[in-house]
């Protein structure tokens, strides 16, 4: 049984979920070990064009919950004075009540940055990312499309993509600048863009390197990376975050 996480950093309560009708249901086509488990250690595959594969179920390892700059150094995040300010206020976790997703409101790059299961989907022209947490899709047009000029803000932005010989390389804009980056409160503002690396060093094993160019909340580009890990014998659950929300009256000032 899987138990989602409400994405706040002070709600720390957790709701169980009911097993899917699918929950155990052995992965066909991937390596295994002589004991049945999946090999994690495996080759990482590859589509038929030679395209590095990320097809699959992942989860990011969970202290990226709390803080997406969790493996960088106190002050190698170079904030802006007001954007300092503003994570100063966030980071203790007296104003959770402000976080957007505390309402259930998504964004980008906090989804990369939640302990929910994502599966993500290829297809010729679009790699798509169904989301459990928020029980969301975000899609990434590898079809040759530029950005577009003057993007209406999302909440998950506008992304295209573009493969390298072992990587799919995403720009994304158009963020809303509501959005916290994580539950630590980076800040962040329109001017965003957000270029992410997907690297698949085996077959069990995602590198997600995200760089951060936000002139207006930083100083200069800043850059981290995060590991996801193949989750096999699974499916995605129906998590609607609005539901049964009970947390927010109670993230509020100390």
């Amino acid at each position: 049984m899987r138990f989602p996480l409400i994405a706040t950093v002070a709600a720390l309560a957790v709701a169980a979920t009911v097993s899917a009708q699918w929950f155990k249901l052995p992965t066909p086509g991937i390596p295994r070990n002589a004991d049945g488990k999946a090999n994690l250690s495996a080759p990482a595959p590859k589509q038929a064009d030679g395209k590095p594969e990320f097809a699959g179920i992942w989860q990011v390892a969970g202290k990226y919950l709390q803080n997406i700059a969790a493996d960088l150094k106190p002050g190698e995040v170079p904030f802006q004075p007001a954007a300092q300010a503003v994570f100063d206020q966030r980071r203790d976790g007296s104003r959770g009540i402000d976080d957007p997703a505390a309402h259930c409101m998504p964004g980008m790059p906090k989804l990369n940055a939640l302990p929910y299961p994502f599966k993500i989907v290829e297809i010729p022209g679009e790699v798509i990312i169904l989301s459990e947490g928020f029980t969301i899709f975000r899609q990434i047009y590898t079809d040759g499309r530029p950005l577009p000029k003057d993007p209406v803000p999302a909440w998950l932005g506008y992304s295209v993509g573009r493969w390298e010989p072992d990587a799919l390389v995403v720009d994304t804009i158009g963020i809303n600048g509501t959005t916290w980056m994580d539950n630590a409160g980076h800040p962040h503002s329109e001017a965003l863009h957000l270029t992410e690396r997907f690297h698949r060093r085996d077959f069990g094993h995602l590198e997600i390197q995200m760089t951060f160019d936000d002139p207006q909340t930083y100083t200069k580009p800043w850059t981290i990376t995060e590991t996801a890990t193949y989750q096999p014998d699974t499916e995605l659950l129906e998590y609607i975050c609005s539901e049964n929300n009970k947390d927010v009256p109670h993230l509020v000032s100390k």
